[in-house]
């Protein structure tokens, strides 16, 4: 991909730029700023380089209609006080809004549109809103990757009209994923959660050949576990996963991959209760396995001590439950603790949340914040966005 950072004149070039600005609202006001604050980067470079700036980013899924209670107003007026430029909220429909106008009789140099998906024609990546877009812009930018597995107007179809670049954070996301799925630095090792086994079967498909271990941790886990013929009680599981769970057993014999999966686990009788260590072979028809437990965590712990590369999705246990959050915040404390020392990438919201509880956030090398699109390149999916930009 062409870098936004690599072109020599920006000057007072309009820069038509597609953001993740996704944020969550609670009465229009922002309770979680984080992907505001990863793309500050790419916006000052811009505003350095002299350039006039018009923003393309959406809230929730208004499904093509006008909704103000999803309205950009609050991502708009944030990111001017953390830039300390005004910025323009464009309101008016753009089907009847002359883009030469942007910047006329407005003393900014930075506007946003209103939430592009107020625009059916956005979904369903429409040509001709396409070319209507493209007038805003001299160059199109696209540091969204988080967006980029959506094949919408802003992120593909707008990259045949204009010369398109990637953003620095952008570029930033596909470096990291690039160190835990092909420049990488052995040996490599992955921890995956949550709760259905069926939605991570492509990652860890795609995974096996690639690492020297991939531990298996959450609900998933008690698949396995029942699998290999321990009780487990009440506790989540999914149905009708042999087939998957035998596939991932022959597929990592074929290629060295070393499973794990837990050897004791913490267990509650419901989620509002205090944590008791067992052995696989000693749970009851009414434990719920809440947790890793001790042994468990020893093993991965020595993995990761013993890897140059980490990758971690999903937290290893119901961490909303202090009591069942010692697997997951002794993973991320022993990260810290060898930090320099390996190369660690961590995606998927509930894990970032089990980070910010143990203050061990900015102690990984790259957090992701993508979502679906981090979980289609784990999976060796093409990426519309990306392909677009090639």
């Amino acid at each position: 991909m062409k870098k936004i950072e690599d072109l020599k004149n920006l000057e007072q070039k309009k820069i038509l730029i597609r953001l993740d600005l996704n944020v969550p609202l609670k009465n229009l006001q922002i309770t979680d700023t984080t992907r505001i604050e990863k793309i500050l980067p790419t916006l000052n470079f811009l505003i350095k380089k002299n350039c006039k700036i018009v923003i393309i980013s959406h809230i929730g899924r208004p499904k093509g209609k006008i909704d103000k209670q999803l309205s950009m107003k609050p991502v708009c007026d944030y990111l001017s006080k953390k830039l300390n430029k005004k910025i323009r909220l464009v309101e008016e429909n753009i089907f009847d809004f002359d883009p030469k106008t942007i910047f006329q009789n407005h003393d900014s140099k930075i506007a946003m549109l209103e939430n592009i998906r107020f625009y059916e024609q956005e979904e369903k990546n429409d040509e001709k809103f396409a070319k209507i877009l493209s007038n805003f812009g001299d160059i199109f930018v696209n540091d969204a990757f988080s967006c980029s597995h959506r094949d919408h107007t802003s992120v593909t179809k707008i990259t045949n009209f204009l010369p398109s670049y990637c953003g620095l954070q952008m570029d930033t996301e596909i470096t990291a994923l690039k160190k835990i799925t092909s420049d990488i630095e052995r040996p490599i090792t992955c921890i995956i959660g949550g709760s259905k086994i069926s939605t991570k079967i492509s990652v860890i498909k795609n995974l096996i050949p690639k690492f020297e271990n991939i531990v298996i941790v959450g609900g998933m886990a008690n698949n396995i576990l029942e699998y290999k013929g321990y009780k487990i009680g009440k506790s989540i599981k999914e149905n009708n996963c042999k087939e998957i769970i035998d596939e991932i057993f022959s597929l990592a014999k074929i290629n060295n991959c070393n499973i794990f999966y837990p050897t004791d686990v913490s267990v509650g009788k419901n989620l509002n209760d205090t944590s008791q260590t067992k052995n696989l072979s000693e749970i009851e028809n009414d434990d719920l396995i809440l947790d890793i437990g001790p042994e468990t965590i020893k093993i991965i712990i020595s993995l990761i001590k013993n890897s140059k590369t980490f990758l971690w999705n999903g937290p290893a246990g119901y961490f909303e439950n202090s009591n069942f959050a010692k697997g997951s915040i002794q993973i991320a404390e022993t990260i810290v603790n060898t930090e320099n020392k390996i190369y660690s990438v961590v995606g998927g919201g509930d894990t970032i949340a089990v980070l910010n509880k143990a203050n061990a956030l900015e102690h990984f090398n790259f957090v992701s914040t993508a979502g679906g699109a981090f979980l289609e390149y784990l999976e060796g999916k093409k990426i519309p966005g990306i392909r677009a930009l090639n």
